[in-house]
């Protein structure tokens, strides 16, 4: 009820003349931060995210935000709202008000979350051991190893969360911590940031030298404005634009090539393997590679912005190119992009000649391909929950046992068992086992099976599990 009472209250509050105007700049220093990285204004801001989530998030943590502040003259939202209307408020709502004056935001990690009653939270800015937090709502959306910003309160013998509450991808969350952590050190291009996302009566040089505590109250804002501009691109995210290493956009090009006649299949395989551009994998499959080594993957990378950049590479580091197959009287070749399509016929042209007729090409856009992928879905099998769920399980099980002994690119390319033998590495292995079963918890709306899946033999056969929490 306090809650309710609070928004009621307080909201009625914020709207008189003498507030008004000091919530609107509270209001800007959470938004056009946003707007000076997409560009956008903040009418376009509410309109991408939708009003209601607006409300719910940014317009939230603006509002918890102001209920902290003590502006020039002294004043405080709160102390004046409890001095003249604090005597008509229950006990509850005067102490929920209170701890929220007190507050500060931060980040948190989530883990050992009960449904419709309670989950951890520890504090990835300051540490310290995870706090039981008594939440019922919350722990309906809340998944093991989430991590959002929000405020942690304690009313009465109670421990809770506030209503404002962002949720924050990993690479998000590690990015706000490491700029944290470099208040310390600010450049006049950081103090400059800092001063149009926290407001002018704030002096960048002195925050600087701030506990992380203070710092955390007076750059409240940054919380708000980081997730704001990762929701932003979010919403207006479509397909991700897909390149090849050489920076080709990608196509799924498939070339088919007749053979002459006369020309044998034997004559074609002894002149691929001859060829210094081909590496047989079969006696009728050949992996067309190019001379730039890579660390052992087969991945998508991406940066914060910019196109998403995928490549395969074999055992060595071989960057593959391609792909050939002799299949009968047909040499199949398979790119992923219009410029290697041709680059490839130029090379079997060379190294074949006339042994080869006219090919005929087809191309499929990513677009395509998944639409016909959704098309052509499989009937599912007449199998109970249990059936289904052990099937899922077991695949699991089979490709992380065989994943602890393969390179992985967040660990360095090395190996987990091998990465887990330095402290450094540990600390690596722990925030990959996280994100994995994140990931799986998140999978739970679309496949429960998936959700269920336990990561406990991991942590355990990694020798990591006293650092799960």
């Amino acid at each position: 009820m306090a809650r309710k009472h609070l928004l009621e209250g307080l909201m009625e509050w914020v709207t008189r003349d003498e507030w008004r105007d000091r919530f609107e700049v509270v209001l800007e220093y959470h938004v056009l931060p946003a707007c000076d990285d997409t560009g956008l204004e903040p009418d376009e801001i509410v309109s991408i995210l939708g009003e209601d989530k607006f409300i719910r998030t940014v317009w939230a943590c603006a509002f918890e935000d102001m209920l902290t502040r003590e502006f020039k003259d002294g004043s405080n939202i709160v102390d004046d709202y409890l001095k003249h209307q604090g005597s008509k408020e229950p006990a509850s709502t005067r102490a929920y008000i209170t701890a929220l004056r007190n507050s500060v935001v931060s980040l948190y990690e989530v883990s050992d979350v009960v449904l419709d009653k309670s989950f951890r939270a520890r504090d990835l800015v300051r540490g310290g051991e995870p706090i039981l937090i008594s939440e019922r709502l919350a722990t309906r959306f809340l998944k093991q190893w989430d991590r959002f910003a929000g405020r942690i309160i304690q009313v009465g013998g109670r421990t809770q969360i506030s209503g404002a509450v962002l949720p924050y991808e990993h690479h998000s969350s590690e990015e706000l911590i490491d700029g944290l952590r470099r208040l310390g050190k600010l450049t006049r291009k950081d103090k400059q940031a800092l001063a149009r996302s926290i407001g002018e009566e704030f002096d960048a040089a002195v925050i600087a030298r701030l506990s992380e505590t203070e710092r955390l109250r007076a750059t409240s804002p940054t919380f708000t404005s980081m997730w704001l501009v990762d929701a932003i691109d979010q919403a207006q995210r479509d397909l991700p634009e897909l390149r090849n290493l050489d920076g080709d956009e990608l196509l799924l090009c498939t070339v088919c090539y007749p053979l002459a006649k006369g020309t044998t299949e034997d004559e074609i395989r002894r002149v691929l393997n001859s060829c210094a551009d081909l590496r047989s994998i079969t006696a009728t499959q050949w992996n067309w590679i190019g001379g730039k080594k890579r660390g052992r993957s087969s991945a998508a990378r991406t940066r914060s912005s910019g196109p998403l950049t995928v490549e395969t590479t074999l055992d060595d580091g071989a960057l593959s190119l391609g792909h050939l197959e002799l299949d009968g009287r047909t040499l199949v070749l398979s790119v992923n992009s219009q410029e290697r399509s041709e680059r490839g016929r130029a090379l079997l042209s060379a190294v074949l000649g006339k042994r080869i007729g006219q090919p005929s090409i087809e191309a499929t856009t990513v677009e395509q391909a998944i639409a016909l992928d959704d098309a052509d879905e499989p009937e599912e099998l007449d199998l109970s929950d249990e059936e289904h769920r052990a099937i899922i399980h077991e695949t699991m099980d089979r490709h992380y046992r065989e994943t602890l002994d393969q390179p992985v690119p967040a660990l360095g390319n090395k190996s987990p068992r091998a990465a887990v033998k330095t402290k450094s590495g540990r600390a690596k292995v722990v925030d990959w086992l996280k994100m994995m079963e994140n990931r799986t918890a998140k999978a739970g709306e679309s496949n429960p099976a998936m959700a269920s899946y336990s990561f406990d033999w991991m942590w355990a056969e990694l020798g990591v599990a006293e650092l799960r929490r």
